[in-house]
């Protein structure tokens, strides 16, 4: 697929159409070790071509730089393509290793008035709480974020890492247009209860991580041995010791997957997350993370391969197999509030 446009979906309701693929733009700048920015910036514009349109990034990720690295890729392609960004992990000066879960109203108009300057934009055109913060009421934080719609700031509404009761009370509130969860063969936790949800609601489901962090795609086997030592994946339980040596041994019915459709693991692991959109009856726009233009092409060529009904039942136990959890802290998820 090197000339052909993907499909589009609808973000929500009443939100912008974007390619049924996006990019996830984190590791362009930050947590996945050295970068060539060169080969990043053709990445994006490489996707563009192929259709993809959503592009995902947050003011944490490397205190704002990677928003500041994509300003000038989106202010010149501005009419092209949907900004999604995020707020809600405050950076203390005083140790910049440190995130601190914000929901609060002074905190996020502070965010956004500075996402909105590094970007290089007058308006953001999906803005998300990155994590949620227990501690403030999810009807007060999306109400000061429908206030940012309504003074010109902000389109549209997103949420990561939520329940089903929260995605659910929030839309009460404002329209919410996507849910952002992690959602991969390694991790189908949102299955049970968020995305029968957003289903009901109307809301797309935007899944984050959909190559478990490129451990999908047979690229490491073990963090600690494969990746530099700047790349949080060596911190997460997954991909370190005995859980990457048994977590690796799952990949093979997705390696005999993928050889009968002359494909790739990741392509596989991709199609499998693009075709819950079937499966589940809702809008899915996966946002994996690259950083050259082969693997975006590579990414986007997933969303033609269909997998039939005997592939998706020998991939469905590999979930329930997976040692270690997605995080170390896991109160930093969803997980324990669902």
């Amino acid at each position: 697929m090197t000339g052909t446009r993907i499909p589009a979906v609808r973000l929500g309701e009443g939100g912008p159409e974007v390619g049924v693929q996006g990019l996830g733009c984190m590791g362009m700048s930050f947590a996945y070790g050295p970068t060539d920015a060169g080969q990043a910036r053709a990445a994006l514009e490489r996707a563009l071509e192929l259709g993809v349109t959503l592009y995902d990034t947050a003011d944490a990720y490397g205190a704002g730089e990677n928003e500041r690295f994509l300003s000038p890729f989106f202010t010149a392609h501005r009419d092209e393509v949907v900004i999604a960004t995020k707020f809600a992990l405050s950076i203390p000066e005083d140790d910049p290793t440190r995130r601190i879960v914000r929901n609060d109203a002074p905190y996020i108009r502070e965010a956004v008035e500075a996402s909105l300057k590094r970007l290089g934009v007058d308006v953001i055109d999906l803005y998300y709480m990155h994590r949620r913060d227990v501690n403030v009421p999810i009807e007060e934080t999306v109400g000061t974020m429908a206030e940012l719609v309504r003074e010109g700031k902000v389109k549209h509404l997103g949420l990561s890492e939520v329940t089903a009761d929260e995605l659910r009370a929030a839309h009460a509130v404002h329209p919410i247009a996507a849910v952002q969860s992690e959602w991969s063969l390694f991790s189908r936790d949102i299955e049970a209860k968020v995305v029968p949800a957003a289903r009901d609601l109307g809301v797309t489901l935007v899944p984050y991580s959909p190559l478990g962090r490129g451990f999908l795609t047979g690229s490491f086997t073990n963090a600690e041995q494969d990746l530099t030592a700047d790349d949080f994946r060596r911190q997460q339980p997954r991909f370190t010791g005995a859980n990457a040596t048994a977590n690796a041994a799952l990949l093979e019915p997705i390696r005999t997957i993928a050889e009968a459709h002359d494909a790739t693991l990741g392509q596989i692991a991709l199609a499998w997350v693009q075709q819950r959109a079937t499966i589940d009856a809702l809008p899915v726009v996966p946002i994996p993370g690259t950083r050259k233009p082969n693997r975006v092409e590579e990414n986007v060529a997933a969303t033609a391969i269909v997998l039939t009904a005997e592939e998706l039942s020998r991939l469905e136990p590999i979930a329930a197999k997976v040692a270690g959890n997605r995080y170390a802290d896991m109160a930093f998820t969803s997980a324990g509030r669902e």
